[in-house]
């Protein structure tokens, strides 16, 4: 009897996919042009951030506002935050390319109304909705990759991911610096509109997956506790210390309420029939662990990208212009070790050495970093750097594929965006963590050199800009170098001592078979078996759903149609 996913195949709906032994294959050219729209969207994502910072004295400058500038950062790191749960879910439950293009849509609206914006609340309120469609570009790149591509083939395109995010980090503050001074700061908003257009257009005309709808209805009371949490976490985060004493009854209160949501979040979730954020996946021991290692990830990550440029501009000299070179030691290795790993995991079907190898660098290079001083030059910063950035490499991507392995291909869209969420998390919290670390030990340093009132000359800041730097008198600057390396030694201590944690998880992490691999047992019996067998042995511990994911997943991709 004819096949007729084979008659659909020989027809054109369905291109071939021909396998070698151990799962791999050739993907087609097609599938690797629509895998290239999705890494236009995760670099717009990624490059928004960047480019905007360059930008904001230009801004300050023109809308006036300078009280609220800290808000065109929180509201759309705010509503990015919130709304990435919520996409993932969208995406599992009515198709993820429609939730995909209203998400690049909403973003790209975004974009236009913020280079358009007038005053400084006009372009907070803009800001927020970019954030609104951003929350939803990396998820759905994420788990859209899931569906076109098995996880034994998955690691080399989440490697070129990582990627294009190190050369959004490298090149976003050159690219917005030169933006602003020859077109004008509203074009580092303008910029998105011809990227997210090109990703548009190529998602809409190749990209074909099968259409979806699942009984039962939003979880708007889960989506309602859950964004409270994460907002007044954010808020916590970015407001404690700086806007507000820690010990405040803003803070304590706002404080109170993540937690309050939280726990209300944690019951409604364990009642309802579609929860926007299953508390089964947390039963499944690779994806918890991961979840806490993607936390601490996005706390190590975050920090180093704050505190680096930091120590090279106010102790080493490095100009503020170039900053995103600034952080080059980092993110090439970072790039380079993501790709490599990628594709080693692709060829081997085994990861579990990578994560291990990663928690062992990281730790290392942030107390290497931590021992930088006056003294210390560029390329001994750099290479110190280097480390940090490789460990990083081994566990960018590569978390993301674990926790997609370890859930059914129903909620992919929500592992991703849960994975995606606690890195965002981890970062939020590390930022203001470490901030508060930092200038309590500058300020420290500063009186105990100075005394209190020569501390005052510095103008009473944790972190002076280039130009105030150079007004100090030379023993007052003299002081704040020693004060900055004093704070980074103080910082990245701290964070080396979390770091640990990640070494410690990556060692309880079991080498589940990617789904799409042979298991060891069967390699040679399954050499000659017919292109579209699944031959993964689960999803975690438990076989039967294992069983069960990979048959949703080859059904996800057996109706899959990607047209050149």
């Amino acid at each position: 009897m004819a096949d007729p996913a084979q008659d659909q195949e020989r027809a054109g709906a369905i291109p071939a996919a021909p396998q070698e032994k151990g799962g791999k294959g050739p993907q087609p050219r097609s599938v690797r042009v629509t895998l290239s729209a999705l890494m236009i969207a995760v670099m717009l994502a990624m490059l928004d951030n960047m480019i905007i910072g360059t930008a904001m004295p230009t801004i300050v400058g023109e809308l006036g506002g300078l009280e609220h500038l800290s808000w065109v950062v929180t509201a759309y790191t705010l509503t990015t935050a919130a709304s990435t749960p919520l996409w993932g879910k969208l995406g599992d439950m009515y198709g993820r390319k429609g939730a995909f293009l209203t998400s690049i849509v909403i973003f790209l609206l975004g974009s236009v109304t913020s280079g358009a914006a007038q005053t400084m609340g006009q372009l907070i309120g803009f800001r927020a909705l970019q954030g609104l469609g951003a929350g939803g570009l990396m998820v759905g790149a994420m788990a859209i990759m899931a569906d076109l591509v098995p996880p034994r083939e998955r690691g080399k395109y989440m490697g070129m991911m990582a990627g294009v995010m190190s050369l959004a980090m490298i090149g976003g503050p050159l690219v917005g610096g030169t933006l602003t001074d020859h077109l004008g700061w509203r074009w580092a908003f303008y910029i998105n509109v011809p990227l997210g257009g090109v990703a548009l257009a190529m998602v809409i005309t190749l990209l074909h997956l099968p259409k979806k709808r699942v009984g039962g209805r939003i979880d708007y009371v889960g989506a309602a506790l859950l964004t409270t949490a994460i907002t007044s976490a954010v808020l916590v985060t970015s407001w404690g210390g700086t806007e507000y004493a820690w010990g405040s009854a803003t803070i304590v209160g706002l404080a109170a309420l993540a937690v309050a949501a939280l726990a209300g979040f944690v019951y409604v979730e364990g009642r309802v029939a579609e929860p926007i954020m299953p508390l089964a996946i947390f039963r499944n021991r690779n994806f918890s662990l991961v979840a806490l290692i993607g936390f601490l990830l996005g706390f190590v990550m975050f920090g180093a990208m704050t505190f680096l440029p930091l120590f090279q501009q106010s102790v080493q000299g490095a100009s503020a212009t170039n900053s995103g070179l600034l952080l080059l030691p980092v993110l090439l290795p970072m790039m380079i070790v993501s790709v490599v790993t990628g594709r080693a995991t692709s060829a081997s079907g085994r990861y579990r050495m990578y994560p291990i190898m990663g928690g062992a660098l990281i730790p290392v290079g942030l107390f290497l970093i931590a021992q930088m001083d006056l003294g210390t030059s560029r390329f001994t910063s750099g290479l110190y750097m280097m480390v940090l950035g490789a460990g990083m490499g081994f566990l960018m991507q590569l978390t993301m594929l674990i926790a997609q392995n370890s859930v059914e291909a129903k909620d992919m869209g929500v592992a991703s965006s849960s994975a995606t969420l606690f890195r965002t998390i981890g970062g939020s919290f590390g930022v203001a963590l470490m901030g508060t670390v930092f200038a309590n030990r500058v300020e420290s340093t500063m009186t105990e050199r100075l005394g209190a009132e020569g501390a005052g000359a510095a103008g009473g800041s944790a972190q002076l800009d280039a130009a105030s730097l150079a007004k100090l008198p030379d023993g007052v600057r003299n002081a704040y170098e020693h004060a900055v390396a004093d704070g980074t030694h103080s910082v990245f201590l701290l964070v080396a001592a979390f770091a640990v944690v990640i070494f410690a998880a990556a060692w309880f992490i079991e080498e589940v078979p990617l789904r799409g691999a042979e298991s060891p047992a069967k390699a040679d019996a399954g050499a000659d078996a017919p292109a579209g067998t699944a031959s993964g042995t689960g999803t975690g511990s438990d076989s039967a759903a294992g069983a069960a994911g990979d048959a949703d997943a080859v059904g996800d991709r057996g109706t899959l149609s990607v047209k050149a």
